[in-house]
C-alpha cells in the first residue's frame, strides 16, 4: 500500500528533526581536530592526546583497522605542531614495490640504476622541516626497516647510488592496521625499529565502538556530497537511520563515506532510504543487549534531543530531562558534549 500524504509528511518531519539533532551533536562534539567529527568519549580522549603530543617531536604510531581515519589523525598531529608551515609528506609502504620503495623514500643519484636519468630527492628529503607519514609501516620489507632505523638514529640519509650523507630534520608518524608485536614475534618486524617509531602509540577505535558517531558522520557526509553533486537531500528516512545505527561497519568510516556518496547519487527521493545505502532496513540482527551500552546510547540521544528543543539552554534541558543542572553538566562531560561555558 502506498504511503499516505500524512505518512510522508511525518517522515519528512522526523528526518528534519534527526538532521537538526545531528547538526547540534556535530557542533557540540568536543573534538578539537580539523575534520574529526565525534561525540564518542574514546575518540575525544584520543583527540586530546593528539593536542598534547603534537607540539613535541615525539614519534607517533597510529594503530587501527582499515578505514578508521589514521591519516586524518596523522595530519592533525602535523597541523597542530610547530612544523605546520612545512610539508606533510605521506607514503604508503604497501602500495610501492619493494625494489622501488627505497628510492621513493631516500631518493637516488643519476645513473644509480637503469632509468635514473637525473638525481631525484626522496620523500624523506621532501619532508625536511615537516612531517613524514609512513602508512602501512607493517608492510615495509625487513632490509628497508634496517635503513629506516639507521636514519632515525643518525638523522642523515644516503640516496641510492650516492655516498654523501644528507642531514634531514623530519618528524616521523607511522600507521598500520597490523599487530606489530605479533610481527615481531614472527620475525617480520624489527623490535628496535618498533620502539623508535612508537614513542607515543595511539589506537583508533573502530566505528562500531564509537557510540552515536555513525549517524552524525552520515549526516555530515550527506551534506557534503549533496552540495558537491548539486543534489541536496533533506535527510535520511527512518529506516535508513535505524540501519545505520544497527550495521556493524566492518569497513569503518571509509565504508560509511562510500555508501553515503553512492546513495546521494543514486537515490531518487528527497530522503535517502536503507535500500539506497545498500543496508537492511530492519536491523534486527544487530540490536544491543548490553545494558550499559543501551543506557549510554539512550542517555546521549535524550540529552541531544533535550538540548535541541531547549535551544541549548542547559537549565531548560535539565527540566525536560527531569534532572538537576549539575547532573546534566556531569552527563554532558561524560559523553563529550561541548558546554556553552567552554565554547
Amino acid at each position: 500500500m502506498a504511503p499516505t500524504t500524512s505518512t510522508r509528511s511525518r517522515a519528512f518531519q522526523i528526518s528534519a528533526l534527526e538532521e537538526q539533532n545531528c547538526v547540534l551533536r556535530e557542533s557540540q562534539t568536543g573534538s578539537p581536530l580539523q575534520g574529526v567529527i565525534s561525540s564518542d568519549p574514546g575518540m575525544l580522549k584520543l583527540c586530546r592526546m593528539v593536542e598534547k603530543v603534537a607540539p613535541t617531536d615525539a614519534s607517533v604510531l597510529i594503530l587501527g583497522e582499515s578505514g578508521t581515519g589514521k591519516e586524518l589523525i596523522a595530519r592533525a598531529v602535523h597541523d597542530l605542531s610547530e612544523r605546520k608551515s612545512a610539508r606533510f609528506v605521506a607514503i604508503n609502504c604497501a602500495a610501492i614495490p619493494e625494489q622501488l620503495l627505497e628510492s621513493e623514500l631516500f631518493g637516488h643519484e643519476k645513473g644509480a640504476f637503469t632509468g635514473a636519468v637525473k638525481t631525484t630527492p626522496g620523500k624523506v628529503e621532501a619532508a625536511n622541516g615537516g612531517t613524514l607519514f609512513l602508512d602501512e609501516i607493517g608492510d615495509m620489507p625487513l632490509p628497508l626497516q634496517a635503513k629506516l632505523l639507521r636514519f632515525l638514529q643518525g638523522r642523515t640519509i644516503e640516496r641510492v647510488g650516492g655516498r654523501q650523507e644528507i642531514p634531514v630534520d623530519v618528524r616521523i608518524v607511522c600507521a598500520t592496521n597490523q599487530d606489530l608485536k605479533a610481527l615481531i614475534a614472527g620475525q617480520g618486524f624489527r623490535e628496535d625499529l618498533f620502539y623508535r617509531i612508537s614513542e607515543v602509540p595511539m589506537t583508533l577505535p573502530p566505528l562500531r565502538d564509537r557510540s552515536g558517531d555513525a549517524v552524525v558522520l552520515a549526516h555530515a557526509f550527506l551534506r557534503r556530497f549533496g552540495s558537491q553533486q548539486g543534489l541536496p537531500k533533506r535527510g535520511f528516512a527512518p529506516d535508513a537511520m535505524a540501519a545505520i545505527e544497527a550495521y556493524r561497519w566492518p569497513g569503518n568510516v571509509r565504508e560509511l563515506e562510500n555508501k553515503v556518496r553512492t546513495a546521494v547519487i543514486m537515490s531518487e527521493g528527497s530522503l535517502v532510504t536503507a535500500a539506497d545505502l545498500g543496508l537492511s532496513a530492519d536491523g534486527t540482527d544487530e540490536l544491543l543487549f548490553n545494558l550499559r551500552e543501551v543506557r549510554a546510547r539512550a542517555e546521549q540521544q535524550a540529552i541531544t534531543r533535550a538540548l535541541a528543543v531547549a535551544d541549548d539552554n542547559v537549565t531548560r534541558a535539565a527540566e525536560l530531562l527531569g534532572v538537576s543542572r549539575p547532573t546534566l553538566y556531569d552527563l554532558m562531560d561524560r559523553y563529550g558534549f561541548r558546554r556553552s561555558d567552554q565554547a
